[in-house]
């Protein structure tokens, strides 16, 4: 995995840091979704020394590097999600937990006509749930 982030880092020539590693280690270690609040927790527990800057500028520089998928869930809300592949997600407003959707769990019965000199780049949905209040 490691050699795999250098790679990736190199070939949008980004510099290797210690520091980016250490949180590509904690980011890949299992498919999740962190915002960078959660990773900036979970690299200090690892004892990793990394301000909260930091951590904005390696997730944005991985999300540019194809590394994670930035995931907005309400406009105010970004996830980071470890795994790249097209898929949808359901997220709970209550919790704030993010969950994986495969991509053929969601149909459409077509696309919106595009704006003239415009193709298609991709196709995500965020499906919002909260916990039943009865």
């Amino acid at each position: 995995m490691k050699t795999h982030i250098i790679n990736a880092l190199e070939k949008h020539g980004a510099k290797v840091t210690s520091q980016r590693v250490a949180l590509a280690e904690i980011l890949f270690a299992r498919p999740q979704h962190l915002s960078a609040d959660a990773l900036l927790e979970a690299a200090r527990r690892a004892g990793v020394r990394v301000s909260k800057a930091t951590v904005y500028n390696t997730l944005n520089l991985f999300a540019e590097c194809g590394l994670v998928r930035e995931v907005n869930v309400d406009g105010t809300r970004i996830y980071y999600d470890s795994t790249t592949h097209p898929h949808h997600h359901l997220f709970n407003v209550d919790t704030g937990e993010l969950t994986d959707l495969p991509e053929d769990s969601v149909r459409l019965a077509e696309m919106p006509e595009l704006p003239d000199g415009t193709e298609a780049a991709g196709l995500e949905v965020v499906v919002r749930i909260r916990n039943s209040r009865g």
